[in-house]
């Protein structure tokens, strides 16, 4: 049986939700304690990100950075 695509996949594990996105690990774990990390659940021992946390992730950081920019440009 073949694996899914981690591009198909309705949920990461925290590896390839940093893959994914292009940060380290201890860069994640780095944001958690911050609430800048994505939410996370458990299935069993494994702790996942799903695919919907990790697009809201992306909407708020990128809101975030536009925040911070129009800060800094007035």
């Amino acid at each position: 049986m073949a694996r899914p695509e981690v591009d198909d996949a309705d949920a990461y594990s925290i590896d390839e939700f940093c893959k994914r996105h292009r940060i380290s690990v201890q860069l994640f774990y780095k944001l958690k304690p911050q609430g800048l990390a994505p939410a996370t659940f458990n299935v069993g021992t494994r702790v996942l990100v799903s695919k919907e946390a990790a697009a809201r992730w992306r909407r708020e950081r990128e809101a975030a950075s536009a925040a911070e920019a129009e800060i800094e440009n007035t």
